[in-house]
């Protein structure tokens, strides 16, 4: 039985990711939900960032999703590994295919995160083995970004940044104001003032795209600004590659939905400033 791919963010950051999945596999179905009701989550405890997210991936597998992508840095930080090591293994044994999609490969239903893919590329992004990370404060404590750069390149040198208000002045539809500019130059500066080496910048929030103009504006014309929206989508398209069951079980229409724990119109009016196009909403309590 094929099935839309999740898409899960706690609010409308991950619409960024969407956007780029959408972009690679326009051939895919894709149901996105927003736990915008209880955003943001990243001053959230590990504890309750994984409870909200397990709810929200539980909820995307009833409605069909064999694949689940936390779009979110937050979620994807705290809550990605405990509920691939502790919750998965559970659930796929008692919710196996129905049987009249019997497929004896068939290991389960899966949940990958945003970090990992970014992370992947990263050794050939940067030349002076000095990277930043901008983020909310959740995802700068719980140094995710630092403990997998150094799995897959020891060499580098990791800085973070906490981005208070980044996402909050995305969300109120400020992005381009002189305001927003006063906030990026403050924290570019500081992260900077850390370490000048730095070569690299990743955004490890998915609002943070909105704010490309005023990044360039503010960060040496020698840095690279690194949105993770391309390479998780290069990402998911060569996990489905390689992994031919997972993207036989995969539905192709190429439709998307969309869902809100909040106000269908306030989801509707942010996802026209970061999609640029309208889209139908749906509400669903978690």
């Amino acid at each position: 039985m094929s099935s839309p791919i999740g898409v899960f963010d706690s609010g409308y950051g991950g619409l960024t990711i969407l956007q780029q999945l959408r972009k690679k596999l326009p051939e895919h179905d894709f149901i996105y939900l927003g736990d915008n009701a209880r955003a943001p989550y990243g001053p959230r405890s590990f504890d309750v960032v994984y409870d909200f997210t397990r709810q929200a991936v539980l909820k995307l597998f009833s409605m069909g999703c064999h694949l689940v992508i936390l779009g979110c840095n937050t979620a994807s930080a705290k809550a990605l590994r405990s509920i691939q090591q502790n919750d998965l293994p559970t659930y796929n044994r008692l919710h196996p295919l129905p049987s009249e999609a019997p497929d004896t490969a068939w290991d389960g239903n899966r949940v990958l995160g945003v970090i990992r893919p970014t992370v992947e590329v990263l050794g050939s992004l940067t030349t002076s083995r000095h990277v930043g990370i901008v983020a909310t404060e959740g995802t700068v404590r719980s140094e995710s970004y630092t403990l997998e750069i150094a799995k897959f390149h020891p060499d580098i040198v990791v800085t973070g940044q906490a981005c208070p208000l980044w996402a909050a002045i995305v969300e109120a539809g400020e992005a381009e104001s002189e305001g927003a500019e006063y906030f990026v130059r403050k924290r570019i500066m500081q992260l900077l003032d850390k370490d000048p080496l730095i070569d690299t910048i990743i955004l490890g929030c998915t609002h943070y795209p909105l704010l490309m103009n005023a990044l360039r504006r503010v960060t040496p014309p020698h840095i690279r600004i690194v949105a993770q929206g391309e390479y998780v989508a290069a990402s998911l398209a060569d996990y489905l590659h390689r992994h031919p069951i997972m993207a036989r079980h995969c539905s192709t229409n190429g439709t998307t939905e969309y869902y809100t724990t909040e106000s269908p119109e306030r989801f509707k009016e942010c996802a026209a400033m970061f999609l640029h196009e309208e889209v139908e909403v749906h509400h669903i309590d978690l």
